[in-house]
């Protein structure tokens, strides 16, 4: 690992304008819950999130955070609301209603409607009060179970626990197992300041997780692998992710492979290390870490060059 240079803070000491600065562009990315919820007159209210996340399946938990104005010390609409009447639902912004959506985060006035202001379109909800938005992709109608105020002073969050009652999520989003492809949702994420983030096929990758498997660790590596500045941090986390080191008939076999005679035969001493070295990063790169790992026992330091 390369060696960098950190700048410090102390969050105690540092001003409201620097903490959201820091808190909001490096937690991130962070999804966003666009909230609708009524007043006790039954006014309609919608308003962005990202202060948010599900923190529970059983029972099905949603939390999100109005947080209070550090201008003049308000609070938001939404509080408000889910204290008056405790219900909320949460709907999940697509990358084709962002900008609608950040027109909704406007502070209105109290009472005035931001569907309307938005533009975004009220659907009723099955079980509870607010209104769904229809151009969302997927809605969840919750219940308030609880709220935690954080502290008094300008930003301080408020903890809405949401507890699920009904999911909706456009059909074609899901496969047979009821999993919602990503590619397709095209979910819309908060980062600082005025970024957002865009989930779309391009950007996604899948890492298979290790729930079913024990991976024997990076620390299974020798230490040419681990220390060496040749391999990416991922690429580490690859190799160690293998359950149990090659056989001596998968490493047999590998030895006769034309890429690594190639390797052994046309290079000696430190130009073939270097070339080993490329060799493996190659496997990795494709994801055949079982010959990475026969490239990485036939080193010169395991006695089978």
């Amino acid at each position: 690992m390369r060696k960098v240079h950190f700048s410090s803070f102390d969050l105690s000491k540092a001003d409201i304008r620097t903490r959201f600065a820091l808190l909001s562009g490096g937690v991130v990315p962070r999804p966003i819950a666009l909230a609708s919820t009524l007043d006790a007159e039954g006014k309609r209210n919608l308003s962005p999130f990202s202060f948010f996340n599900v923190f529970s399946s059983s029972p099905p938990i949603l939390v999100f955070s109005p947080a209070r104005s550090a201008r003049d010390l308000n609070h938001k609409d939404t509080l408000l609301n889910v204290q008056e009447c405790p219900e909320v639902v949460v709907n999940i912004v697509s990358y084709a209603m962002a900008e609608q959506v950040s027109l909704a985060s406007t502070t209105y006035p109290r009472g005035v409607d931001e569907f309307e202001k938005s533009g975004l379109t009220p659907l009723a909800s099955k079980r509870v009060k607010p209104y769904r938005v229809a151009e969302s992709p997927v809605h969840f109608e919750c219940k308030v179970n609880q709220i935690i105020a954080l502290g008094e002073a300008g930003g301080a969050g408020n903890l809405v626990v949401a507890e699920i009652l009904e999911a909706h999520v456009h059909s074609h989003l899901l496969d047979e197992k009821n999993r919602i492809d990503p590619a397709q949702l095209d979910a819309v994420a908060r980062l600082g300041a005025n970024w957002y983030a865009r989930i779309s096929k391009e950007t996604l990758f899948e890492i298979k997780k290790p729930v079913h498997s024990m991976g024997l660790g990076v620390d299974a590596l020798p230490d040419w692998v681990k220390k060496g500045d040749w391999l990416t941090g991922n690429a580490l986390g690859r190799l160690g992710g293998i359950e149990a080191l090659p056989t001596e008939q998968k490493q047999k076999e590998f030895a006769s492979r034309a890429e690594f005679q190639s390797v052994v035969q046309q290079a000696t001493g430190v130009a073939r290390t270097k070339a080993l070295e490329m060799l493996i990063k190659e496997y990795v790169q494709a994801g055949d870490i079982e010959s990475a790992w026969c490239a990485i026992l036939q080193h010169p330091s395991h006695g089978q060059s």
